[in-house]
């Protein structure tokens, strides 16, 4: 028993650090758009494309990928995730240093694409390394490790790229480029570091022992999965979800530089930063809402560490402003309030979360200033425990290759992320930024009928 249980903490420390990996690559490359946009005076849509190049990979890659894990394993295929990564994270520098949009598409694909490994890898990983009655709660812990690098990363998008730059409301076609420029020369040093950090981890990966989690070699094949409903309105929930999430974040720097704030582009970073950070802070709540412990003190006890976090967090992004750490805090209080309705339960707290991410969407779009700006920066928290409970509702039953092939096809419809912002974007160009965020509030009610009734369907044999 002790045996088992050391396995599955030596199972949990890696994929944390992977899923923190691949959460700072993927917010990473969703913030981008906003330099990019900057270095070829894009516009929003144009923007867009460089989310769409990175979310493309998943219909292109995640089906191959959960056949992948069947033949060769978890361990190599979360390997060779790395080595894609850290040579798609190399292919930034030569793209910024010419500068070329369409090096930038493709480095942004190639980084995907390992990406990609490393989340069909994990996310079933997680599931079946322990029991199933605490799937939900390692899944929302793994996503909270992975949440911090979320928050890192705009942060560190406003204080490398973008801080001590500034652009004149009404700028000359000179001082666009010479800003655009300057931008170009700063994003090639945190690729030269991911690359390096992501090719430790691959040599940390080959030197450990990693717990073996057993698949079904006999059943490799997708289309076994596809006679179970609620995996398929599971991935479109997924579609909805991260198209959301992403569409959000990739617009909300420069929404909030525009309309009635007129924030800096540092600033407007750092309030990205916050909305990651919510997604953060509700998963650690979430976590520990799921999980086996019993004592309801403890629970209590526990959040007040994360609204502590909360707390600290929101002031460091923001130059130590501990208003708007306190604001944060005030937030993410109420997050955790309107969590204890959902009585622990997956379905029935997915179903809240999305009902209030879908509101605050439409305040977002019918009002405006600071109501606006808070509005949209909370979504994050609301945002928080989606993935994971989609995912484990949509995966609930399946057995040995069954849950890699549904992770297969789940992932394949992260192409929301492909999909949605560039709709969001076209929408900005033509109605105004606040209109777009009509768009998510749609997806968030699709994600409350899956959590509603969506997750509960399944065929005769299995009821």
């Amino acid at each position: 028993m002790e045996k088992k249980s050391n396995n599955v903490l030596v199972g949990m420390s890696v994929f944390g650090a992977i899923f923190f990996i691949f959460g700072f690559a993927t917010t990473f490359i969703i913030q981008l758009s906003a330099p990019v946009m900057a270095v070829f005076n894009l516009t929003e849509f144009q923007a867009q494309l460089l989310t769409s190049s990175f979310f493309i990979a998943y219909p292109i890659m995640s089906i191959p990928t959960g056949i992948l894990i069947n033949r060769i394993g978890y361990k190599w295929t979360v390997s060779m995730g790395l080595i894609l990564m850290a040579i798609g994270s190399l292919v930034f520098i030569p793209a910024a240093k010419i500068p070329s949009y369409p090096l930038f598409l493709m480095a942004t694909f190639i980084l995907a694409t390992g990406v990609v490994f490393l989340q069909v890898s994990a996310n079933p990983y997680v599931t079946a390394i322990g029991p199933e009655s605490g799937a939900s709660s390692r899944l929302n812990l793994t996503q909270a490790l992975n949440s911090i690098a979320t928050m890192v990363a705009p942060w560190l998008i406003a204080v490398v790229i973008f801080r001590g730059l500034e652009l004149p409301a009404q700028p000359t076609e000179a001082q666009e480029l010479a800003y655009g420029l300057e931008v170009a020369t700063r994003i090639p040093f945190p690729f030269i570091v991911m690359a390096l950090i992501v090719a430790f981890v691959a040599v940390v990966l080959f030197m450990i022992k990693l717990p073996v989690i057993a698949v079904d070699k006999k059943d490799t094949a997708p289309a076994s999965v596809y006679r179970y409903p609620h995996v398929l309105m599971g991935a479109f929930g997924i579609f909805c979800y991260v198209g959301a999430e992403v569409g959000n974040a990739g617009l909300m720097v420069n929404y909030l530089r525009g309309g009635t704030l007129g924030l800096s582009a540092e600033m407007a970073s750092t309030y990205a930063a916050i909305y990651w950070g919510g997604a953060m802070v509700g998963r650690f709540f979430g976590s520990i809402m799921f999980s086996d412990i019993a004592e309801k003190s403890k629970k209590f006890m526990l959040a007040g560490l994360v609204l502590i976090l909360a707390f600290v967090s929101g002031a460091f992004v923001t130059e130590w402003n501990w208003q708007i750490g306190g604001i944060f805090t005030g937030v993410a209080l109420v997050n955790f309030i309107i969590m204890q309705f959902g009585f622990g339960k997956p379905a029935r707290t997915l179903a809240i979360f999305a009902l209030m991410a879908g509101i605050l969407g439409l305040v977002t779009t019918f009002t405006t200033g600071h109501v606006a700006l808070w509005t949209v920066v909370s979504i994050g928290l609301f945002n928080s425990i989606m993935f994971p409970n989609i995912f484990s509702l949509a995966v609930k039953d399946l057995k040995g290759g069954e849950l890699g092939s549904a992770s297969g096809i789940i992932n394949a419809l992260i192409i929301g992320g492909a999909i949605i912002p560039p709709l969001m974007g076209s929408i900005a160009d033509n109605y105004g930024y606040t209109y777009a965020y009509i768009v998510p509030a749609l997806c968030y009610l699709y994600i409350f009928f899956f959590a509603v009734k969506g997750s509960k369907i399944r065929p005769a044999s299995m009821s």
